[in-house]
Formats: C-alpha cells, sequence, structure tokens
C-alpha cells in the first residue's frame, strides 16, 4: 500500500522527509512552489532570477528540515528562507552593479545583449503586469516584503509577523507605506487595487 501524500499535513510530510521518503519533499515542493515563486518574482522583479532562487529556498529549505517546527506553517517557513535568499541576491546585486561602474563595459558586452522585446510582452495587460512588477521590485526591502507576503500571497498579518520577524502592527504599519509608496508611483489615485 502507498501513502497518498496530498492528504498528508505539511509536518506529517517533514517528518517523513527528514526519514528519507523523498516523494515526501516533492509533495512539500508541490504545494508551495507556485506561492513561493510569485513572491520571488515579485520581490526581484525578474523571472529568471526567481526560478534560480527558488531552486536555492527548496535546496535551503530541504537541508534545513530538522530545524523546522510542524506547529508552525509550512508557507510562513518556505518564505522566511525565500525572502533571505532574496535579500542575499539583493547585496549580490549591489556588489556587481557597484563592480559594472568601476571596469567600463566594453562593445563585446553589448554584442551579447538582446533588445529584442519578447513576444508577450506585447500586449498591455502583460505590459501593465511589467509595469507593476517593476514598481514592486523597487520598493525598499521591508515594504516589498510585507506586502509581497500579505497581499499578493496572501499570508495572514500574523503569518507575515512570523516570516518577516517583525510584529502584526509593523507588518500593518509597513503595508500602509508600500500601498502609498506604489499608488504615487504608479500614479493611481485614492483607494487602489493594491489593497
Amino acid at each position: 500500500m502507498s501513502l497518498d501524500w496530498t492528504t498528508l499535513t505539511d509536518g506529517e510530510l517533514a517528518t517523513l522527509s527528514i526519514a528519507g521518503r523523498e516523494a515526501a519533499f516533492a509533495e512539500i515542493m508541490r504545494r508551495h512552489r507556485q506561492s513561493i515563486f510569485r513572491m520571488v518574482r515579485a520581490c526581484v522583479g525578474e523571472a529568471d532570477e526567481a526560478l534560480d532562487l527558488l531552486q536555492e529556498t527548496f535546496v535551503a529549505a530541504h537541508q534545513a528540515l530538522p530545524r523546522y517546527d510542524g506547529e508552525r506553517s509550512m508557507r510562513a517557513w518556505l518564505s522566511t528562507i525565500a525572502i533571505n535568499k532574496c535579500r542575499d541576491w539583493g547585496r549580490k546585486r549591489t556588489v556587481r552593479r557597484f563592480l559594472a561602474f568601476a571596469a567600463p563595459i566594453g562593445p563585446e558586452a553589448e554584442a551579447i545583449a538582446d533588445d529584442q522585446v519578447a513576444i508577450d510582452d506585447a500586449t498591455g495587460d502583460r505590459q501593465e503586469l511589467d509595469r507593476v512588477t517593476r514598481a514592486i521590485s523597487g520598493l525598499p526591502t521591508a515594504l516589498k516584503e510585507s506586502l509581497v507576503l500579505r497581499t499578493i500571497e496572501g499570508l495572514s498579518q500574523a503569518e507575515t509577523a512570523d516570516a518577516l520577524g517583525i510584529s502584526e502592527k509593523a507588518v500593518e504599519t509597513r503595508l500602509y507605506r508600500a500601498r502609498r509608496t506604489l499608488a504615487d508611483r504608479l500614479g493611481v489615485s485614492g483607494r487602489s487595487t493594491l489593497a
């Protein structure tokens, strides 16, 4: 008789995964990969980078699984790991940008760049989505993380606070500031759809 992985809780899957059942961790990934990807994509603003960070998140989660508290939300725990990966990526990106200014880019680098716009970016809806995604990824880290976890990924205020290691009141304040900043950047007046 084989287990129906879909009927098990995240805590049970974590226990089985620690015991060596690879299919248990595969089920954890199946359940949470889309939401974690969306969160990471919103934080970094680049789909290719988000895929790499998603992989890094699940590798780190697999290694840290013995420290997972089965009473805690798996989604919030994975979100914490993903947020840390995004922060690391942001620090590395800052260093790369600094080094790019320090060493001039030669003509060979320009030959590598692809100036063509992707076909799916041609539609108005896609362009608007890209504009909003860029605006979100350009928010200060504290505001962006709270907005992505709470508003986009739908974590509760308590789960968001847990994932970020802050109080629920701090989450509320950061959400307010993030929405105001986005509304200003996007030229939205009044109550926006980001609420």
